[in-house]
């Protein structure tokens, strides 16, 4: 993202949830809030995002990861957690809608200070409240301990925690992906979710040229995409850092899993995957 201004990657990402609850009536995942906390400017790009056929693989897929991770939110409060950390954070609203909090249920937001500063007036400006439960830790990935940052607002690395990250490795270098994997494999009863891409090689001809065309767009608007990873490689990150249960869903796990009829059409193949790490409970 550029200096002092929200992530546009942020921004696009909140706007394809929000399609997705009008369009497709939230059939994959509903998010009560995504519509409501976009800016004027982004909503108002809706309905011609809407029309782009183009980019529906990608709508369906943010969709398909968001699910795919609160999901793996409950299955953790049902055996204990009572941390959740959303790191890069951007627009989502998890933290907002949080269905656990009775239990206990803290959610820290990890991201940039610039975003954050703008997602807090978003939330003041909608009339929404931050919920007690809600805590925000500013970090530069690249340049912030992520456990420093945590544990400085309240994070307990002693106890069990899940993280998501969605739509983040790809901007990162891969020396901050392992420091970040790493950290939260050291954490008892560690668990994360985030997704990540291929190389652009892996593509089929006739789909390459969109891939890299989104990649340049990203770029250009400040974001580059620093790490692709072939599936093995990081598979062998994984298991590398102390991760023992790795889940891995492709393009065609995840059409199977989520998007039923609204996956007509949807070229399958080499992509983005979503991933499910955790450490084995004996």
């Amino acid at each position: 993202m550029r200096d002092g201004q929200p992530s546009q990657t942020a921004r696009q990402a909140a706007a394809y949830r929000a399609i997705h609850q009008t369009l497709e009536r939230g059939a994959i995942f509903k998010d009560e809030f995504a519509l409501r906390i976009l800016d004027a400017e982004t909503a108002a790009s809706l309905s011609e995002i809407a029309r782009d056929d183009s980019v529906r693989p990608m709508r369906l897929f943010i969709a398909a990861r968001s699910r795919f991770s609160e999901d793996t939110i409950e299955n953790c409060v049902a055996r204990g957690v009572r941390q959740v950390v959303v790191l890069g954070a951007g627009l989502d609203t998890f933290s907002l809608r949080n269905p656990y909090a009775d239990l206990g249920l803290r959610v820290f937001e990890v991201d940039y200070p610039a975003m954050q500063v703008w997602k807090r007036d978003r939330i003041k400006a909608v009339g929404l409240s931050e919920p007690p439960s809600l805590v925000f830790a500013p970090i530069d990935f690249e340049r912030d301990s992520l456990a420093e940052g945590l544990t400085r607002v309240g994070f307990v690395v002693d106890e069990p925690a899940f993280f998501q990250w969605l739509g983040v490795v790809p901007y990162l270098t891969k020396h901050a992906v392992w420091s970040t994997l790493k950290f939260i494999s050291e954490l008892p009863q560690a668990a994360v979710v985030f997704d990540y891409a291929e190389p652009f090689e892996n593509y089929p001809a006739e789909r390459r040229a969109s891939i890299v065309a989104t990649a340049e767009r990203a770029a250009a608007r400040g974001e580059p995409w620093l790490s692709l990873f072939e599936p093995i490689e990081l598979h062998h990150l994984l298991h590398g850092v102390g991760f023992n249960v790795v889940e891995d869903l492709g393009a065609s796990e995840i059409a199977q899993h989520y998007y039923g009829i609204l996956g007509r059409g949807i070229a399958l193949g080499p992509g983005a995957h979503i991933v499910r790490a955790r450490q084995r409970v004996n």
